[in-house]
């Protein structure tokens, strides 16, 4: 069953939110780092000198994938919806009167201030005064 939130409660949320979509990003970016290191070290046409750097690279980028896969369940497990990675976009569900909508948030934003109707994306946002 969907959770849906209220703002005060997406609000609040954010607090939980905010540290977790901001190291999904880091580690994202680690893991595009790390496999062009990765490209650059088996790129040596068979020296041997390199493979443990290789094993060591490998583990560091299934460690970030699991800290994402977990981010990413935990995210699931709130019933908010990540929409964008890179710029921290998640949606909160909601309903108001009876009508399920997205309380649209990104990293950057104090607040949640935005919403869209469910069928719609970002471009579709809207303030929340507008809201009815």
């Amino acid at each position: 069953m969907t959770r849906f939130y209220d703002i005060d409660e997406a609000d609040a949320r954010l607090a939980e939110v905010r540290p977790l979509l901001e190291a999904l990003r880091a580690d994202r970016d680690e893991i595009a780092r790390r496999q062009g290191d990765l490209a650059r070290l088996r790129g040596t046409n068979g020296d041997t000198s390199h493979a443990q750097a290789i094993v060591e690279e490998e583990a560091a980028i299934r460690r970030a994938v699991e800290r994402m896969e977990a981010a990413v369940a935990r995210l699931a497990s709130w019933d908010v919806a990540l929409r964008d990675i890179g710029s921290g976009l998640v949606d909160f569900p909601a309903l108001v009167s009876g009508r399920p909508v997205w309380l649209c948030w990104r990293l950057g934003e104090d607040a949640v201030a935005w919403w869209h109707e469910f069928d719609r994306g970002f471009d579709s946002r809207r303030p929340l005064a507008e809201l009815a």
